[in-house]
């Protein structure tokens, strides 16, 4: 039986005292022996140590290794002097555990053979143990704790003698570590003229944590919190599945994980951490083969003096002290090794990307941590995925903290501020991280370079914020450092004119990529498309290390898979040797109908068997944005700079194309919308490209296909719920629902548009019926934009704020909104953060108004204060039928007087109470209300406190009614038992 730690303190006083003031290192072993024996691991470094310092000599380290050769002692299938047979074991698999055990049974062995030398030699021996497992900490991480519970501080006569680690584990861990936080310390992402330090940039984004519904959890607190074990919906899943949209900041997410661990700042128990970008697995070819072994130590870093393998040994022992991140799985090529086994084996040679797919399924090394990392809507099978959460980018804290970082004088981060809060669309761009490093570092940059500059004030796109990243890489080309007296005019013009070799240059390379599903390039293909090396200065590319980690030529990528696409669609405005109508060729394949996939891993789990066509990538975002990107460069807004860098007459002709083209597609995508009629009217719930084609018609800037669409959306209600619309795209939407004539429902359930996007939505509010707007991270401000709107046009029928960040002061707002809106017919407030403060206001408003017949509260605080100001508003309200109260913290004293009220309230239908805090004390009132008869059929008081005899008064007077068609009471205080007494009347649920 071990020695708890607790007691250990003591035991160590009591030697202390037993000695006096000198300490007996000697009894202490002795005293301890059963837990160092248990948990003392690294005896090799030990040995090292012992003999370096003549403790030991030549010999007895012999005796103590010879004792691993003893295995007929211990019932093991060797003999003596056949030790070489465990190395030939260790090839197969199947015996890995019988491995695991002899390893036990033979270090457990040299401990004790060890600690009775020790003994023998003295209490300075023994003192110099202890003190090899203070000095060599990684080595003997399990026996901290012991340390700091005995109090154990080194003597002057220890600490003269020196330590030297020599156990490979622990060396391992620590090259990681050093080669880990060299390579995160700086960023250089954005240019490699720039070296900035990852704390001086890196600012949280919302991580937003979901179940396996995908339902919010609320965000999480530090990226501690995402490795631990807090909302994991599958404990037998591998993966950390963290998701977002193109620039939210996955990868530098990972970055800052990798950089706290190669700091020790990060709390777990991982020694060993491998990163891996999904990207370089597309350098390898179809035939390539490569171990487990050479994958992790090849391309992150190979262990030094470990001639037995021990380090790959122990990571197979022990997956648990291993901690994985893979970053952009979306980009990932699956191709013909679809169909290719699985691999079981950590010592068979596979493809790598068979390997990164056993990896991700336990089927190797199970039990070591995984955070993957894809776009929104990459489809990964849950049975994989531990936890999940999606990245929500900048709130607007965060974006005042990132202009702070950015900008140190407070006059200037003033003034970006202003500009910024005057474009509520550039804001909601600035939620995106990386939209918001190109706006701040634009504004710097040409602030600095010219006399003025100043953020656009009208609308900005996509298009806009990235030539004014290209602006800025192209200014450097042979510019001087400005003059602090004088600063040069700004001509954009200018500058493309004098950068186009190589902006052209740039966008060959990247369009060139995109044909051949391409992400990185080599030196030939950058020197066949025209760039040289003073070109690679200017910002567009960055060296990708992970994929020369062999030793071969160095390879490169853009800096962003969005430059990429913008780059790629630069290249099809500038081709003019191509045919006008090759513009649309991205358009073509992102029509093409693809097979639904859900990764990973298909070829792992699913085995199909059909032939995998090559295609640009399997997710077509990238195809998307390029898209995007055209219809912005073909703007007419764009075209005043364009015709500086193409023909004018073809600049016309591939316009004009474009138009012609998104009018069809725009016609016949809205003929194929699935209409269906219901309640509210003709209902349609649109798909993922319906919010790219928003995008597209934004982009150009073309009024006549906006109105063209809106005249064509014949639903009188629209579902956007699940699609992934963030702020940014509010405008877009508002840019065509202006021109609609008529008025219309929207739902935009269950996305992340925030205030920014309500903000963008405002000149759309006149025309909404229904105004849908839950589970979008609402603030106050945003319901101060709703009240404004919809109360001075007073169409409004039906508001749903579920599930959103809205308090007292929003409910205020939503209360005004409910007595100046006469045709509010049911509003949806629950899950929010309101108290009985802001429960009396929607009750008093509740009250007045003659039109509500609907209302949920579900999931607040209003506690007894605003069940009794609700109580006032259900007496003899005209028109509410539907009312819940659910998890409000109401206690028997509120219960009490909404019971009483009701009785004088006929209307009252559908009433819920479910998980609050009703004791038998409520169950005579509620009783009185059942016996009363007032027409309500529905009483749902499930997860309560009520007891047995509380149910025995409801049931007796439920005998007494007839309307009341069901009265729930499941999960209160009732055993099985109990509840069979209430079988006789079905109308008492208790499942």
């Amino acid at each position: 039986m071990f020695i708890g730690l607790v007691s250990q303190s003591d035991c160590f006083a009591n030697i202390v005292e037993m000695e006096g003031t000198k300490v007996s290192y000697l009894k202490i072993l002795t005293y301890h022996r059963e837990l160092l024996v248990s948990r003392l691991r690294s005896i090799q470094c030990i040995l090292d140590n012992l003999l370096a310092c003549s403790f030991v000599c030549e010999e007895e380290v012999e005796i103590v290794l010879r004792s691993a050769t003893r295995m007929d002692q211990a019932g093991l299938p060797f003999k003596k002097g056949h030790w070489f047979h465990l190395h030939l074991l260790k090839k197969s698999t199947c015996v890995r555990e019988i491995i695991t055990n002899i390893y036990a049974h033979v270090i457990l062995s040299q401990v004790r053979k060890i600690l009775e030398l020790v003994q023998c030699k003295g209490e300075e021996a023994c003192e110099y143990l202890i003190y090899v497992l203070y000095k060599v900490c990684d080595a003997y991480i399990d026996l901290q704790p012991w340390l700091k519970e005995i109090d154990y501080a080194p003597s002057s006569d220890a600490t003269a003698l020196s330590v030297a680690n020599t156990d490979p584990i622990s060396r391992y861990s620590e090259k990681l570590r050093h080669e880990m936080s060299r390579d995160t310390c700086f960023i250089m992402s954005y240019g490699q003229r720039e070296e900035t330090r990852l704390e001086d940039l890196y600012t949280d984004t919302q991580m937003d944590l979901l179940n396996d519904c995908n339902e919010s959890l609320g965000f999480l607190g530090n990226l501690d919190q995402l490795l631990g074990d807090h909302a994991v919906f599958n404990p037998q899943g591998e993966i950390i599945y963290v998701m977002g949209d193109a620039g939210v900041g996955k990868s530098i997410l990972l970055h800052r994980l990798q950089n706290l661990w190669s700091k020790r700042d990060l709390q777990t128990d991982a020694i060993f951490f491998f990163k891996f970008r999904c990207r370089m697995f597309s350098i390898f070819k179809d035939t390539d083969q490569i171990s487990l072994r050479d994958l992790l130590f090849k391309y992150n870093c190979f262990p030094d003096h470990d001639p037995d393998n021990e380090v790959f040994d122990y990571i197979l022992r022990f997956p648990e002290k291993v901690l994985f991140t893979f970053d952009g799985y979306d980009e990932l090529q699956m191709n013909d090794l679809m169909n290719a086994p699985e691999v079981v084996s950590p010592d068979i040679k596979a493809h790598p990307v068979q390997l990164l797919d056993s990896l991700l399924c336990g089927k190797l090394l199970r039990g070591s941590q995984k955070v993957l990392t894809a776009r929104t809507g990459t489809e990964i099978q849950s049975k994989v995925i531990r936890k999940k959460v999606v990245l929500r980018g900048f709130s607007p804290a965060h974006l005042k903290t990132y202009i702070s970082i950015h900008f140190k004088e407070q006059a200037h981060r003033d003034q970006v501020s202003v500009q910024l809060d005057a474009c509520p669309y550039l804001c909601g761009l600035c939620s995106t991280p990386l939209f918001c490093w190109i706006v701040l570092k634009s504004f710097r940059h040409l602030h600095t370079m010219h006399d003025s500059f100043d953020l656009p004030e009208t609308c900005i796109t996509l298009t806009d914020l990235f030539l004014l990243l290209c602006e800025v890489y192209l200014s450097r080309s042979g510019s001087p450092e400005p003059s602090l007296l004088k600063k040069s005019p700004r001509c954009v013009s200018e500058t493309f004119v004098s950068g186009l070799r190589p902006l052209a240059a740039f966008a060959k390379l990247a369009l060139q990529g995109m044909e051949r599903s391409s992400f990185v390039y080599s030196q030939e293909e950058l020197t066949e498309c025209g760039l040289t090396e003073e070109d690679l200065t200017l910002g567009f590319l960055r060296p990708v290390s992970e994929c020369d980690a062999s030793g071969g030529a160095a390879t490169f990528e853009l800096l962003h898979i969005i430059l990429h696409s913008f780059l790629a669609a630069f290249a099809l405005v500038l081709d003019e040797q191509a045919a006008a109508g090759s513009i649309l060729k991205f358009f073509t394949e992102c029509s093409r109908k693809r097979e639904p996939r859900c990764l990973p891993f298909d070829f792992c789990f699913c085995g199909s068997s059909k032939s995998n066509e090559k295609a640009p990538f399997e997710k077509n975002e990238h195809l998307q944005f390029t898209n995007l990107f055209l219809c912005g460069l073909l703007s007419k807004a764009h075209a005043g700079l364009m015709e500086h860098l193409v023909s004018p007459v073809l600049l016309r002709k591939k316009r004009a194309l474009l138009k012609s083209y998104l009018s069809t597609s725009v016609k016949s995508h809205l003929s194929g919308l699935p209409y269906h009629n219901s309640g509210e009217g003709r209902k349609v719930h649109v798909l993922p490209n319906f919010l790219w084609m928003l995008r597209c018609i934004f982009e150009t800037g073309s009024r006549d296909i906006a109105q063209m669409t809106a005249k064509g959306i014949e639903a009188d209600f629209i579902k956007l719920g699940y699609c992934n619309v963030f702020s940014g795209d509010c405008t877009a939407l508002n840019f065509v629902l202006q021109h609609r004539p008529r008025l219309l429902g929207l739902d935009m359930d269950n996305n992340n548009i925030g205030d920014y996007g309500v903000k963008q939505l405002q000149p759309s509010f006149c025309k909404m019926t229904i105004v849908r707007l839950c589970v979008n991270h609402l603030s106050d401000s945003s319901i101060e934009v709703l009240a404004e709107e919809l109360c001075i046009h007073k169409v409004v029928e039906v508001l749903g704020l579920y599930n959103n960040c809205i308090t007292d002061v929003g409910a205020k707002l939503v209360a005004q909104i409910i007595e100046q809106c006469p045709k509010l017919r049911v509003v949806k407030i629950g899950k929010n953060k309101i108290t009985s403060v802001g429960g009396r206001y929607l009750a008093n408003a509740i009250q007045r108004s003659a039109s509500i017949f609907d209302v949920g509260m579900w999931g607040n605080s209003i506690g007894d204060e605003g069940a009794q100001a609700f109580a006032e508003a259900l007496r003899n309200h005209p028109r509410l039928t539907n009312l819940s109260l659910s998890a409000n913290g109401i206690t028997s004293k509120g219960g009490r007087c909404l019971a009483e009220a009701l009785k004088e309230n006929t209307v009252l239908r559908i009433f819920w109470l479910v998980q609050n805090e009703l004791t038998d004390d409520a169950a005579p009132h509620l009783a009185d209300l059942v016996q009363a008869n007032t027409g309500l059929s529905h009483l749902w008081l499930i997860n309560n406190q009520l007891t047995v005899a509380g149910i025995k008064i409801l049931a007796a007077a439920l005998n007494l009614n007839t309307a009341l068609k069901e009265i729930c009471v499941k999960a209160n205080q009732l055993s099985e038992e109990e509840e069979e007494q209430f079988g006789e009347d079905k109308r008492l649920r208790f499942h």
